[in-house]
């Protein structure tokens, strides 16, 4: 049984697309008569034509993967794309071992571990960069001063 006047009538007066046209199966016969725009709509006031709801996109599965990430999951070294500046750009790094060292350099000189001529010293040295991390500073003031922590 050809419907495919049926379908598109029905899908022009109810502005949808023609898969979400739904004939009642029960009632065929009496949609198969239905030639006009009029026709059309009475079966559609009578239920023998209904628009389906629209199909999605189901989230429930992104839910869980922002959860799993929320946890700290799926941050592993297969999951990252690009460079590790590209996560913590050089700069950013920077700046935070800049200020770690720094203080840790005025924790020193506030409990007395180094006097202030020392302490411009190093501290112009991590400036200059001088110092890849805090145990480095440590290791070069026990070992160079004769002092440390």
């Amino acid at each position: 049984m050809d419907l495919s006047l049926q379908r598109r009538l029905a899908r022009e007066v109810l502005k949808v697309g023609k898969d979400r046209i739904w004939f009642d199966p029960e009632r065929m016969d009496e949609i198969k008569e239905a030639i006009t725009r009029q026709d059309i709509r009475t079966l559609v006031n009578r239920g023998a034509i209904k628009v389906l709801p629209k199909k999605g996109v189901s989230r429930a599965r992104a839910r869980v993967l922002h959860q799993k990430k929320r946890k700290g999951k799926r941050r592993g070294p297969g999951s990252r794309k690009g460079k590790k500046t590209a996560r913590t750009p050089r700069k950013r790094a920077w700046i935070n071992k800049v200020r770690a060292l720094r203080k840790f350099l005025r924790s020193l000189k506030e409990r007395g571990v180094v006097d202030t001529k020392i302490y411009r010293e190093l501290y112009r040295k991590v400036s200059g960069g001088f110092f890849r991390n805090k145990s480095h500073l440590k290791i070069y003031l026990t070992k160079l001063k004769g002092k440390g922590e």
